[in-house]
């Protein structure tokens, strides 16, 4: 994979994928979560709360694709953009250096993603 400055990352609980764009080309990466179980259901009158337990190592293998990016979109439903967000601006996971932002976003095609991107960093349409 060449380096992109650009990185738009569309993400909630059991997948992220990821695009790096230049004026040209676009690489994609994707990363899963490792869940027990697609499905969960809550039984009354059992212990828990019928929730998935997150993957930990999840957010780390997204920031470890994310690594050579100087600009980043996140985008995504729900609250795994904020909590991804979150996770990469703690400690070691520093963006330093790095312009990092949120959108909310349902659930896009991946062209729908690229054009997104492409927006939001000006990269405008690649030349063919």
């Amino acid at each position: 994979m060449t380096a992109h400055n650009h990185a738009i990352v569309w993400v909630d609980h059991r997948i992220a994928k990821a695009f790096f764009l230049g004026l040209d080309a676009v690489d994609q990466q994707t990363v899963h979560a490792d869940l027990p179980t697609e499905h969960l259901h809550h039984k009354a009158n059992t212990i828990g709360s019928g929730k998935a337990h997150a993957d930990p190592s999840f957010f780390p293998r997204i920031n470890d694709l994310l690594q050579h990016s100087k600009e980043i979109l996140v985008v995504g439903p729900g609250n795994e953009k904020t909590l991804l967000l979150k996770f990469l601006g703690e400690g070691q996971h520093s963006l330093r250096g790095r312009e990092v932002r949120a959108e909310a976003c349902d659930h896009p095609t991946d062209r729908e993603i690229i054009a997104l991107g492409r927006r939001h960093f000006h990269l405008g349409e690649p030349t063919r």
